[in-house]
């Protein structure tokens, strides 16, 4: 149910403003994320346009766009169509240093509060068919053998919590803010003991939201996020020494 949820949210209609831009930030994010699956077949242009509210021509032009940065592949004739083309691994670690700490903070800040409303939501609103998907995605992170498996995993997790809170906004600013600087927040619990405390973090989410336990759930969600700010914080102060 909520991988279905997150799926509605990334072609729900966009507004009426930088139609093009939004379209292909939307559809961007997902195939960063691994939402729309390396090799995955988009919907055609026509159905593109009809569930995200816009015209063929900005579908087009969105598509040219995510063309020209590797995101997609067209492929002409029978079995032709748009492809989602997984990206390489960012280098986070020159991002990091372009971001002030203040920036940063204030990255959290806002991150933490849309994490917070989510997991609150979600345990106040999900069934247990909803909660199903978290348990999975911690089980696949338990025997990734990747630290890009683990990232995605980990992105993963936090989307299924917003789709979980039956939220569409929550959901498409969840996925926003992963895409934007959920591989930042990552770099932050590189290691074995920063992997092991985010493990045991996401097991407590995922226990209060099934739980329905919407206080706890949005404090460890929020104290989660702001966890990895501090710990970004402090690996961009070393980055000035």
């Amino acid at each position: 149910m909520a991988v279905s949820v997150a799926r509605l949210a990334i072609f729900s209609p966009v507004d009426s403003t930088g139609r093009v831009d939004l379209v292909v930030r939307r559809l961007g994010d997902a195939i960063a994320l691994g939402l729309l699956a390396d090799g995955e077949q988009l919907p055609s242009e026509s159905e593109l346009a009809g569930r995200l509210g816009v015209s063929t021509v900005t579908v087009r032009e969105a598509l040219m766009a995510l063309r020209e940065r590797g995101l997609v592949e067209t492929r002409r004739g029978r079995g032709g169509g748009s492809f989602a083309r997984a990206p390489s691994e960012p280098d986070v670690t020159e991002r990091l240093g372009d971001l002030a700490v203040d920036e940063l903070r204030d990255l959290g800040d806002h991150y933490a509060a849309i994490a917070g409303a989510a997991a609150r939501l979600a345990a106040q609103r999900s069934l247990p068919s909803d909660v199903a998907p978290l348990w999975r995605s911690l089980d696949e992170m338990a025997v990734a053998e990747s630290s890009a498996e683990l990232r995605r995993l980990d992105g993963r997790f936090h989307i299924e919590v917003a789709a979980a809170s039956q939220s569409a906004r929550l959901t498409r600013e969840e996925i926003r803010l992963q895409a934007d600087i959920g591989p930042l927040l990552w770099l932050s619990r590189e290691g074995l003991a920063g992997h092991d405390e985010t493990a045991a973090q996401h097991r407590a989410i995922a226990e209060a939201i099934g739980a329905g336990d919407a206080d706890r759930a949005r404090d460890l969600a929020e104290r989660h996020v702001l966890d990895a700010t501090d710990h970004l914080i402090e690996l961009r102060l070393r980055l000035q020494e």
